[in-house]
């Protein structure tokens, strides 16, 4: 046996035995490798360089990846929560296949790659090039649809592209509504010289949901539009069928690794989407983030709020509707940030600074007789006599006690998920929910009636209150454990800085503590990774059976991969670094990586204290690796 698959066979093993059901390895779109002659400066899952980053993740003992929203993007935003509904992302769609896999026949020419290729700035090192990649696979996909449309009028595709033409017909014949609509969008917004449909003018901004009196200008318009931008709807088509087949090959590869591949539902929309479905937003108000523990000021995000009158119906169809794709595409579905589905937190759309308006918010459905919000009385699924008058509006006990009808009403978005997972044989153990440091009583009993569980992000955890959410002993079966997220510093930033503000001993004792092992505080104390070690073997010995980790704290990288609330072109960028696979055995060496085997050991260690003397063993056969 090789040393890969001895250590691919003995982490599994130790997962067993610490009762951990999916160990997940979470990446965005962009961050993923891609090798030399294939890099045009953002990552893609599809890439020649990504299949080997899969095999290496399944190598190193983990059973699903984790994508982020693959939602598709305008080139100035590269945050994957900002996408499209329906759209994916065609900055994702790998290029080289276009020109040097036979099946396509050459639709992009091998010196139109190289050129790409060739144009990739070098700085910054580490960095998605989110602009540059966007012109550069328009450009390239551009030519990939000329070739294929000459080729087909003159009757010279190859048996594997005709039958590709026809799986386009028949998948774009059952996709047209949305197809049409996002391809529109891209046009009026290329017309009108602004990405968001605010800005446009009157007539346009409201062509699908036409005011009063202008649905016969409106209709007219809509055809005008249909015959001048029939090629250009064709060609969004051919783009989003050809990144569908891209993803379906991915699956089919990843399923024969034994690889699990989630996706992420994002919870805001994009303008495009907003635009197609004005019918069914809620006018006046935006949907944010409340002020919480981790985030005291709150964050206006500015998404648009689905009308409850539409809950019961066209709204929970447009969220069915998504539900289906994403269970058509993935294994299982992390729900982001699910208050948004249950109870959002809304503000005032017109309000002069969205920062101050966010912080005097309230609940949707939770604001029976609110002063400053008397509009969303109308919506109250709450009774006032149900309302703790002493808390604030956004803490967890605003709402006291709920009745089973009212739970009903809250979960009818929620509800259209599950039914969405288990219509293709999935249970509702597949969904999972980002809820972080808050987790308001209508959300908590949405998800209680489902069984699903919470976030636990260790790295936030109070060290100083034992009932904290974030301490691995309060960790749920249900619930996802994992050191930090794509939101948080990476675990290698934070050793740093806790050694800098003197937080580290405290750490040290902690984990020494949990893990049953005095003898680690010193070490701990002296070496960041035996602490980003340790701290993984906290979150192994706990009782969630679903463990998360993200790739910057694998590859022992201090850069953030996102800063919440700032936008700049260090944002959503961090890529796995050049050189990684040789490069991440190295760092390991050092302890300048995440070394899983030791984690793992750790784990099985603080188990084997009063059990059987297998998981002394295993953990000695895993350090005893190379």
């Amino acid at each position: 046996m090789n040393t890969r698959a001895e250590e691919r066979e003995l982490a599994g093993e130790a997962l067993r035995l610490l009762g951990v059901d999916r160990l997940a390895l979470a990446i965005h779109d962009a961050s993923f490798p891609a090798d030399p002659d294939e890099d045009i400066g953002r990552g893609s899952p599809y890439s020649r360089g990504a299949a080997r980053f899969f095999r290496f993740a399944r190598d190193l003992g983990f059973r699903a990846i984790v994508l982020g929203p693959q939602g598709d993007l305008s080139a100035d935003n590269a945050s994957p929560y900002d996408g499209a509904s329906f759209s994916r992302a065609t900055v994702s769609i790998a290029l080289a296949p276009l020109a040097l896999d036979p099946a396509f026949g050459g639709l992009l020419r091998a010196d139109s790659l190289v050129s790409l290729v060739e144009a990739r700035p070098r700085a910054p090192a580490g960095r998605a090039l989110h602009p540059h990649a966007s012109a550069a696979v328009r450009r390239a996909l551009d030519e990939a649809f000329g070739a294929f449309q000459e080729r087909r009028r003159r009757g010279l595709l190859p048996p594997a592209m005709v039958a590709f033409a026809s799986r386009l017909e028949s998948w774009r014949a059952r996709n047209e509504g949305w197809i049409e609509r996002d391809a529109l969008y891209a046009c009026l917004a290329a017309e009108h010289g602004s990405g968001h449909f605010k800005d446009w003018p009157a007539l346009d901004a409201r062509l699908v949901a036409p005011l009063p009196g202008d649905e016969s200008r409106a209709s007219a318009r809509l055809s005008a539009l249909r015959s001048r931008h029939a090629e250009a709807i064709e060609a969004h088509a051919f783009r989003q069928f050809l990144s569908r087949e891209q993803h379906a090959a991915l699956r089919a590869s990843l399923q024969s690794l034994g690889l699990a591949l989630y996706g992420d539902l994002a919870i805001g929309l994009a303008p495009s989407d907003e635009w197609s479905n004005l019918a069914i937003v809620l006018p006046g108000y935006r949907m944010g983030a409340p002020p919480s523990r981790t985030n005291p000021e709150g964050q206006p995000w500015g998404y648009p709020v689905l009308d409850p009158a539409a809950w019961s119906g066209a709204a929970r169809a447009f969220l069915a509707a998504r539900s289906t794709a994403m269970f058509e595409a993935y294994d299982g579905v992390r729900i982001d940030h699910p208050h948004g589905l249950v109870d959002p937190w809304v503000y005032r759309a017109d309000a002069a600074d969205p920062l101050v308006a966010v912080q005097h918010g309230a609940r949707l459905r939770s604001s029976p007789d609110l002063a400053d919000h008397p509009r969303l009385a109308a919506f109250a699924i709450t009774r006032p006599s149900q309302i703790d008058r002493g808390l604030p509006r956004h803490a967890d006990g605003w709402v006291r006690a709920l009745e089973g009808p009212q739970v009903d009403e809250y979960a009818r978005l929620f509800d259209a998920l599950v039914s969405a997972a288990e219509a293709r044989g999935r249970a509702s153990e597949t969904l999972f929910a980002e809820v972080l440091s808050t987790l308001p009583a209508p959300v908590e009993a949405v998800l209680a009636r489902h069984g699903l569980g919470r976030f636990r992000v260790t790295q936030k955890a109070n060290l100083d209150d034992p009932r904290d959410v974030y301490r691995s002993e309060n960790a749920e079966p249900a619930d996802w454990i994992m050191m930090g997220t794509h939101d948080t510093p990476s675990m290698w930033e934070l050793a740093g800085t806790w050694r800098a503000e003197g937080k580290l001993a405290a750490q040290a004792a902690y984990l020494a503590r949990r893990l049953g092992a005095p003898e680690l505080e010193a070490t701990i104390l002296r070496d960041p990774g035996m602490l980003v070690s340790a701290k993984l073997a906290d979150a192994l010995t706990s009782e969630a059976r679903s463990v998360m980790i993200f790739f910057a704290d694998l590859f022992g990288l201090a850069e953030r991969y996102n800063v919440p609330g700032t936008i700049s072109d260090d944002n959503w960028s961090l890529r796995v670094p050049e050189g990684w696979e040789a490069g991440y055995f190295e760092k390991r060496r050092r302890g300048e990586a995440l070394d899983l085997r030791r984690a793992l050991a750790l784990g099985l260690r603080a188990r084997a204290r009063g059990a059987s003397g297998d998981l002394e063993a295993l953990a000695t056969r895993l350090l005893l690796l190379t």
